[in-house]
């Protein structure tokens, strides 16, 4: 099921739809890392491509964690 939640970022709003456990995922990648959920967020939307949304810009982020964990 995609959820709709809404955070901040560096003082902004914003809300980010994905996939119930993606945003699982991202929130176990956050505590692993040592980071809160909203500061994760800010690293993924500070790297993310022109032209990318946020929501797919952490699909992607957890599918290249998953997959360098493979490797």
């Amino acid at each position: 099921m995609i959820s709709k939640r809404s955070v901040s970022i560096r003082g902004h709003a914003t809300s980010i739809s994905v996939e119930d456990r993606f945003w699982e995922r991202l929130r176990i990648i956050a505590t692993e890392r040592g980071l809160s959920l909203a500061a994760l967020i800010a690293e993924i939307d500070a790297g993310r491509k022109p032209g990318t949304n946020l929501s797919s810009a952490i699909r992607l982020f957890i599918l290249d964690d998953a997959l360098s964990r493979l490797g």
